[in-house]
């Protein structure tokens, strides 16, 4: 019993686990222009990385500190710290072509 039980195992295909999109935000209050970016951005992870992805939100008006670790000289900015390497876009995300090239999840066309 127990040789069928590995072998199904061994002929059942294998799944990998999928990849988690660990992505950042920063932004300065509840501006337009954040809510906007927030927006544009869980709109274009559910539509790519559906159930892959964890946007993290760093307000830098509470927490000025966290701006200098990924070198945040604008806002707001996206970075995406995995999938390795890191990737930075600024703005409000509002190009979507211009976002998906950038966090490298389609290529130039």
């Amino acid at each position: 019993m127990k040789p069928t039980a590995v072998k199904q195992r061994a002929t059942a295909p294998s799944r990998r686990p999928a990849i988690l999109w660990q992505l950042r935000l920063y932004v300065m209050g509840q501006t337009p222009k954040s809510l906007t970016a927030f927006s544009n951005l869980k709109t274009i992870c559910e539509n790519q990385l559906k159930g892959c992805y964890r946007i993290t939100v760093i307000d830098l008006v509470k927490q000025p500190h966290l701006a200098k670790g990924d070198q945040i000289l604008a806002i707001p900015t996206v970075v995406r710290k995995l999938p390795k390497p890191v990737r930075t876009i600024i703005g409000n995300l509002s190009d979507t072509e211009r976002v998906l090239v950038g966090l490298d999840l389609r290529a130039v066309a």
